[in-house]
Formats: structure tokens, sequence, C-alpha cells
């Protein structure tokens, strides 16, 4: 074979590689498992503003804003959720490709099938002195004990949940938690996708999001604790 011929079949082989990650990364999107459940928009919390602004009066969510950093595509929800993280804390880079630079991760702006929590818990140890550690396997009960630190403002929560148990759709996704309100035990999530924006959910329903399989990793999601 003449090295021209090899550099082209190198060529043929890198492009079906990348095409076959792209569509494994895809797949959620292409057959997106349905789930039976009620979607908690038709909750009468779900995006009320009396409801949202009590949440928003909270220090950590106040700390945010309702000036939110949003996803600029798809695969990018555990930087941007970063971004918004560090924007809170005043401290380290409020971009995506600001949380991206020097990581190695998502160069070519596309996080092909998303990271991982680990992997967020990587990118987010590149940045500053805060400890960062991936909680996952929680029990409701271990889930409820960081709720009641969520409104501390030396700590910061992402979550990484399947939409499913949520809104019926699957589709892993990272968001900060912003706001625990003890009242009507609701937590308030920063959804970093416009589509959807900051929402209230129950509890509950976003602990049954949360203890769910990563396909990419194999492991149960969880929650990024920076402090």
């Amino acid at each position: 074979m003449t090295r021209k011929r090899r550099v082209a079949v190198g060529c043929l082989g890198a492009l079906v590689l990348l095409v076959g990650a792209l569509l494994f990364s895809a797949r959620g999107l292409l057959f997106p498992t349905r789930w039976d459940v009620v979607p908690i928009t038709a909750s009468p919390h779900y995006q009320a503003e009396p409801e949202l602004t009590r949440a928003f009066a909270l220090p950590v969510a106040a700390s945010y804003g309702r000036d939110i950093v949003f996803q600029p595509n798809g695969s990018v929800c555990g930087p941007t959720s970063l971004a918004n993280v560090f924007r809170s804390l005043h401290a380290g880079p409020e971009s995506v490709d600001g949380v991206l630079e020097g990581t190695g991760k998502c160069w070519t702006g596309m996080c092909l099938g998303g990271l991982t929590l680990d992997e967020l818990a990587d990118v987010a140890r590149r940045h500053g002195t805060r400890k960062v550690t991936a909680l996952r396997d929680l029990t409701l009960e271990a889930f409820r004990e960081h709720l009641s630190k969520v409104n501390d403002p030396a700590r910061r929560y992402v979550v990484n949940f399947d939409r499913g148990p949520l809104f019926g759709t699957s589709g892993g996704h990272h968001s900060p938690i912003a706001a625990y309100v003890a009242e009507s035990d609701e937590v308030l999530v920063l959804d970093v996708n416009r589509k959807y924006g900051p929402w209230l959910v129950d509890a509950s329903r976003l602990f049954a999001a949360m203890d769910t399989v990563d396909s990419s990793s194999g492991k149960k999601r969880g929650l990024l604790l920076i402090e």
C-alpha cells in the first residue's frame, strides 16, 4: 500500500470513528426513553413568580441572581454549571470557554456524550483551591441532609440528573442547585438550558431524577459539592 493510500485509509477510519462517536452521543436525542410520569411543569409552583422570588431571596440563590449563564450547545451543561458557580463565588472563570481552558476536555467546543460527574469534578478542581467532592449513591435521607446545607454561602452544589423522572423524556443534565425552600420542601434548580430556565421541584422528585444511572459511566448520577 502506498503512503498516499495509507493516509487516505487512516483519514477515512478517523472519520468513521468520529461519525460513530457522534451517533453514539446523539442516541439519547434520537431515541429518548419515555417515562410514565406527570411532568413537573404541571406543578403550580414550577415557575410561579411569587415562589421563585422567595427562593431567589435566599442567600446562595441571591448570589447567583437571575442573570444565568446559559449553555451555548446541549453538550456543555456541566461546564456551564461551573461557570455559574464560579460567577456566584466571584472566583474562577465565568464563561464556558474559561472553565474548559487547559482541561483538555471538549476542545472542539462540544463535549461528545457530555461530561460525567467525575469528569466535571476534575474540571472544577482545575480552578481555585476549593474542595470538590463528587457525591453519588446517596440515600434520600443523605440527599435531604445535603439539601439542608444548600443555603450555606460557603457551599455550592451542582446536581446531575435525568430529565425523565421530571419531564417525561430522558436526557442527562447538570445544573446548579441554588436554594432549598424548607417550608414547601422544594429545590430551586438553575437550569442552564435556556429552554427551561430556573424552576422549583419537590425534593423527592429531584432525588428520583438524580438516583439514576449515567450510561456513559455506568455509575449513579449525584451531586457535585464545591466548598
